[in-house]
């Protein structure tokens, strides 16, 4: 039975493709293998098997010819039966090697046999790679030119992918003449029905490979330790993919590379807290500047500004500076930065500082403690 790949990633089937992107981002991070370090065995085991499924239902609902073919024939290669479909040419009055067309599709209805596979020789895209990139604070406000290390598997230089010596070591395979695919008549309670399947000795490509490439040994790939710079946009989030394209692994048989997807991660600062694209930060206050007002000077991510105290200012009262938050994701625009007024009371203070207070407080009136004089009515 065919996967529901609208199901796999909880969308409807009608949702667009930023829809579709959220919720692939949203369970890559819940079940990146990296979060099941420490899980046991079995639950590692899980988790890969989810992640490796979220992927797949990803590939193919972001692709629209993929999407495509899956909505319209249920498999994101289109339809699988193959075969003409008129006529006596069409292969359907003999069990021999001709025989296909809706004799292939009855079998696949009834059950007789296995269906016509997808062609093993057609290209085919190499997987992607991910990869958890830890940023500091600093570089997700600014961006950064990072170099990632990746080992993946690339095309052989010297037999370009085929996994042969030279081209007179690739001959027709002997057994399936080429087809790729074996063919045998049974006898059922139903009559006879022909089976077809991948010939072993090929693995369904219709050629053999005499001598193999002494550098791949044969398997058209090697897999090597690559370098990539990436070039990390200022603004990025902790869940955020960094997506590189034909920086994967290579395809098979002429397909694309695939790409390197950077996960990214972003360490907390110890003074700035963020939220979307906004930042939140607490600054303390003496009793004294907090209550006739001034102007403080900050350092900030962006560079120093000055904060304005107004007069009169309680403990919890947030100022907010435009424009000095984090920059937005492809739009040259920064979010604000929020600051937390914290009333500090002074402490150890000696008699004569004591009494001091004690003389001031006298002097105010009633009407100075607004909320003290709120409090006591209720």
């Amino acid at each position: 039975m065919a996967k529901n790949y609208y199901e796999i990633l909880g969308v409807d089937k009608n949702a667009d493709e930023e829809t579709i992107k959220k919720a692939y981002r949203k369970l890559a991070m819940k079940y990146h293998p990296d979060r099941y370090s420490t899980a046991s065995e079995a639950e590692k085991k899980q988790a890969e098997e989810k992640f490796k499924e979220i992927n797949e239902a990803h590939d193919v609902l972001s692709d629209p010819q993929k999407r495509s073919n899956y909505d319209t024939y249920g498999n994101p290669d289109g339809p699988q039966f193959g075969g003409g479909a008129g006529g006596a040419g069409g292969g359907f009055g003999g069990f021999g090697e001709g025989f296909g067309g809706f004799s292939d599709i009855f079998s696949e209805l009834f059950g007789f046999g296995g269906g016509r596979s997808a062609n093993p020789n057609a290209p085919k895209n190499g997987e992607d790679i991910q990869v958890r990139l830890n940023l500091t604070f600093e570089e997700a406000y600014f961006g950064v030119t990072k170099q990632i290390r990746v080992m993946r598997d690339e095309e052989c230089p010297d037999c370009h992918g085929t996994g042969a010596k030279d081209a007179s070591s690739v001959t027709v395979c002997p057994y399936c003449k080429g087809t790729g695919y074996i063919r045998r008549a049974q006898s059922t309670p139903f009559g006879q029905r022909v089976v077809q399947s991948v010939c072993p000795h090929c693995g369904g490509k219709g050629k053999v490979i005499a001598d193999k490439c002494k550098t791949c040994k044969g398997n058209g790939y090697l897999r090597k330790e690559g370098l990539v710079t990436v070039k990390i946009p200022a603004g990025v989030d902790t869940g955020m993919n960094v997506i590189v394209r034909n920086e994967g692994n290579c395809g098979r048989n002429g397909g694309r590379k695939g790409s390197l997807v950077l996960v990214i991660y972003v360490q907390e600062h110890p003074r700035f807290k963020r939220m979307g694209s906004d930042l939140y930060m607490e600054m303390p206050v003496s009793f004294y500047n907090a209550a006739v007002g001034c102007k403080v000077e900050i350092d900030t991510p962006k560079g120093k500004t000055v904060c304005s105290i107004p007069e009169a200012t309680q403990s919890g009262t947030k100022i907010r500076i435009k424009g000095y938050g984090m920059k937005k994701s492809q739009r040259e625009e920064y979010g604000d930065l929020y600051i937390t007024i914290k009333v500090e009371t002074p402490r150890g203070l000696s008699h004569k500082q004591q009494q001091a207070l004690l003389e001031f407080e006298n002097s105010l009136s009633e009407t100075q403690y607004p909320q003290i004089r709120r409090f006591k009515k209720d």
